[in-house]
């Protein structure tokens, strides 16, 4: 069995002990890596500091780590590690003057947005066109999930680097509920009903106080706007719940929810 073990692998000075004794740090030192990431993000859980840069942080230490274990199974091998860290420095040196800039700027984004904290995880955002509720900040990117669930990775820069619109971010937010009526209603009449709907949902604030404003005199009707304000959690099931109720408030008062309508005139040459 040791003649077997030392037996090198043809062309090579590895002998097949070295491989197993390297796939055994490997899988030790992956394992080794999980548990000091674990302990390293309880241990930043007891402090202040916001899931968002604690979740960076932990990332960042694993991928160390990583590189840790990676160096530590090349030295089994046989290799001399001062060798791999001289190779490795020229290829990255290489890789910099071709393209690591965009890296580079992706982890300096990465250690703005988790410092300064634009966005937070949990909360519903909208970057670059693209919306959904923060699932961690990486070293190089930003992970969202869509309400339908589809995972989206954005490059740390792009986040950065565009307005970011953090819906969630504050505690209460304005539902605006938009309506047209007929140019022969009565238009007092519409906005007391709509402010009877309003005032009636008790999930709506007090305080700022709602609102009926007319917006528009459009092509087939006198376009109002109910606003309302509510804690933010509240805001989509207010918003669904308003426009049904105004819709059915309008029917039962009989003030008319037009549809555009087209007029046509032929003469007979």
């Amino acid at each position: 069995m040791a003649d077997i073990l030392a037996q090198n692998i043809p062309y090579t000075t590895i002998t097949l002990a070295n491989i197993i004794f390297s796939l055994i740090i490997l899988v030790a030192g992956l394992l080794v890596a999980g548990v000091l990431s674990g302990m390293f993000r309880n241990g930043l859980k007891k402090t202040k500091l916001p899931e968002l840069v604690v979740e960076f942080l932990v990332r960042f230490l694993r991928a160390l780590l990583y590189v840790a274990v990676l160096l530590a199974v090349v030295s089994t091998l046989g290799v001399d590690i001062s060798s791999v860290v001289v190779g490795l420095s020229a290829v990255i040196g290489l890789v910099l003057g071709f393209g690591m800039q965009d890296s580079l700027n992706n982890l300096a984004a990465g250690v703005w947005i988790a410092s300064l904290r634009p966005l937070d995880k949990g909360e519903y955002v909208t970057v670059s066109g693209l919306s959904g509720k923060v699932h961690a900040v990486g070293i190089m990117a930003t992970e969202l999930l869509t309400p339908d669930n589809q995972f989206i990775t954005l490059p740390n820069k792009l986040v950065w680097g565009s307005p970011i619109v953090n819906a969630t971010r504050m505690p209460t937010r304005r539902v605006s509920v938009d309506v047209g009526v007929a140019y022969a209603t009565e238009i007092p009449k519409a906005v007391e009903v709509a402010m009877a709907v309003i005032k009636q949902h008790s999930l709506v604030l007090a305080d700022p106080a709602p609102a009926v404003v007319t917006t528009e005199l459009a092509d087939s009707s006198v376009n109002l706007q109910l606003r309302a304000w509510v804690n933010t959690a509240d805001f989509w099931a207010v918003k669904n719940d308003l426009t049904i109720a105004i819709h059915a408030a309008f029917d039962r008062e009989d003030v008319e929810i037009p549809f555009p309508q087209l007029d046509v005139h032929m003469y007979k040459l």
